[in-house]
This record gives C-alpha cells, sequence and structure tokens, in this order.
C-alpha cells in the first residue's frame, strides 16, 4: 500500500491539481429500504407480530416461543430502528434528491421530469 502525505509541495513544484471529476461524493449510506411501502409495511407487521406474538405466547406454551423473535430480525433487516429507517427511505424515494457541489451535500426535492428522460 502506498500512502502519500503530502503537507507542503518541495521548492520549485506545483501542487498536485486534483480535477473536479476525480472527487467523488461520500459513500452512500445503508439501504434498509423495500421496493414498495406496502411490502416494506408488510415486512414490520411480520417482524412486530413475531416478536409481539414469541412475548405473548409465553405463559401458554413455554419460554421456547422466544425462539421465535430472533426470526423478526430477518424481516426487519436488522432492527427495529433498521426498519424504521427503511421506511422513511422507502417513502422518500424518488421523491428526495442528494446533491453535493464542492463538498457541502444538500436534499432537494427531485424533479419528476428528469426521471422520465
Amino acid at each position: 500500500m502506498n500512502t502519500v502525505n503530502i503537507v507542503k509541495p518541495p521548492e520549485g513544484t506545483k501542487s498536485p491539481v486534483i480535477a473536479p471529476t476525480a472527487i467523488k461524493a461520500p459513500s452512500a449510506a445503508p439501504n434498509f429500504a423495500s421496493k414498495s411501502v406496502p411490502r416494506h409495511l408488510a415486512r414490520g407487521v411480520i417482524g412486530f407480530g413475531l416478536i409481539i406474538g414469541s412475548i405473548a405466547m409465553v405463559p401458554v406454551a413455554g419460554p421456547a416461543t422466544l425462539l421465535a423473535a430472533p426470526l423478526a430480525l430477518i424481516a426487519f433487516r436488522g432492527c427495529p430502528t433498521c426498519w424504521m429507517v427503511g421506511l422513511a427511505q422507502t417513502i422518500s424515494r424518488g421523491r428526495l434528491e442528494r446533491q453535493c457541489v464542492d463538498g457541502v451535500c444538500t436534499l432537494t426535492k427531485a424533479d419528476p421530469t428528469a426521471k422520465a428522460k
């Protein structure tokens, strides 16, 4: 691995120039979104149903029913918080657009005519 740490260019040389196209936006955050809102809500119903059902069934069937709770993690694709983040991502998909200019990123409303092109 070659690492270059330039603080100040040596005398008589030019500093390296980085073309604007070479600067990349920060890597995208994890994507927890589903293909559609109804599909995402169905995953939530399954996940919360498994958690609530496994806890509610303990008095009837014993502690073995708690083994169903970890299956909710598969439905949630992580934890309930991950599911909530995914719900927000699914709802906002296509409605918001991230634009980065000179290292400053902002969220703006997406142009619906740009999708048609």
